[in-house]
């Protein structure tokens, strides 16, 4: 039986969560607890995702908890925000799935979409019983979105799009898509349909990162879609940078949940690691290397819990967002190295957690905004002057 996990406080944060909060975040741990970690050596070694997570999910309201209506949860942002850092914990592509879910589909159709889209799609995505995924990124334009190839063009009443879509979570087993292309009006979003004649998904196969995780290209070839299917308030590239703003919040929180994961079993190994006749926690350099880790998540944590703050009062800003998801997944990446390190030659086996946590780190640390395109945000917010142009 896995063991109860703790979690990490060293400031005394929970304090300042309510009993909802830490309601939430107790019943997520368990779930990971009980739920992902017992699959994740299979899933992970297999390359597949376990589909039957996403029921799982809708069942205990985790799907975009943070929207309201439509049978969705309602949460704050901050209980939003512990839910992806108790599946991080779990497994980065756990939280991924649920991150697109919620962020970057039915948030869309919430904020974008029709009465009637909304009627149709939200219930089902909150429950788990459709599965959505998003289309941006291209395999000529991930950091550069506005330079996106693929097209729609309006013909007998509806739509027919053209394009390649990759690097799209969920992509294999989705529903529908939610997919932006650019038209004679600018940059629109779509919904299109999993059995939507000229669209198909195929899974990105070879990754050495996000094992446990559905990452797929789409590509649509003369894909009719109906005119009901566009997001009638999207307008221009600003709307899907609305929606890459909600998952990096979360993408935020889920970090420490990584981090916290590998934090935890280095702590748990170097008391137990007995060398030179005794354990190596007693070494100094390991002591050194504990308080860094404990430092860095503890500050991920501050950074967190203060942006979704904000964020329940309408003040956050995206280059603060920007900050949190720059600042917690760098980190993080570095807490799952040190505590390979600390692990030694078995940190490499997936026993343990922390390889498989470093390795999805590489991949999170890329998407959604890499480290150094979140730098330039940051900077042209401080300067005024932008990197980009």
């Amino acid at each position: 039986m896995t063991k109860k996990f703790q979690g990490v406080d060293y400031y005394s944060l929970d304090d300042l969560l309510s009993e909802e909060e830490k309601m939430v975040r107790e019943t997520v741990r368990q779930f990971v607890t009980d739920k992902v970690l017992p699959r994740v050596a299979e899933h992970g070694r297999a390359g597949t995702f376990p589909a039957e997570l996403v029921t799982e999910m809708g069942e205990l309201g985790l799907l975009g908890a943070n929207l309201k209506g439509y049978g969705c949860a309602g949460l704050g942002n901050v209980a939003y925000g512990l839910i992806l850092q108790e599946l991080e914990r779990g497994d980065s592509g756990v939280r991924s799935c649920a991150s697109v879910q919620g962020a970057l589909v039915m948030y869309p159709i919430h904020q974008f979409g029709s009465e009637a889209q909304k009627e149709k799609w939200l219930p089902r995505l909150s429950s788990g019983e459709a599965i959505g995924c998003f289309g941006l990124t291209e395999p000529d334009f991930g950091s550069n979105p506005a330079g996106l190839l693929t097209k729609a063009e309006k013909k007998d009443g509806g739509w027919v799009i053209n394009g390649r879509k990759r690097w799209i979570t969920n992509g294999s087993m989705a529903h529908v898509a939610v997919v932006w292309a650019r038209t004679d009006e600018g940059i629109r979003g779509f919904l299109v349909e999993k059995d939507r004649p000229g669209f198909s998904a195929k899974e990105i196969e070879g990754k050495l990162s996000l094992r446990m995780s559905d990452t797929s290209d789409l590509l649509f070839e003369d894909c009719a879609i109906p005119e009901e299917n566009i997001l009638p308030e999207t307008s221009g590239l600003k709307s899907a940078l609305k929606c890459l703003n909600q998952a990096r919040f979360g993408i935020a929180w889920g970090a420490v949940g990584a981090a916290m994961a590998c934090y935890d079993e280095a702590v748990e190994y170097a008391k137990t690691r007995i060398q030179f006749d005794k354990p190596i926690a007693s070494f100094q350099l390991v002591q050194r290397k504990l308080v860094g880790m404990l430092t860095e998540i503890t500050k991920a944590q501050l950074l967190c819990l203060q942006v979704g703050r904000l964020k329940e009062q309408g003040k956050a800003r995206a280059q603060q967002i920007s900050m949190a998801k720059r600042n917690n997944v760098y980190h993080a990446l570095e807490i799952a190295r040190t505590a390979r390190d600390i692990l030694g030659a078995s940190g490499i086996v997936d026993e343990y957690q922390c390889m498989r946590h470093m390795v999805n780190l590489e991949s999170v640390k890329t998407y959604e905004g890499t480290h150094d395109i979140h730098t330039l945000i940051i900077g042209q917010d401080i300067t005024g002057i932008s990197a980009f142009e």
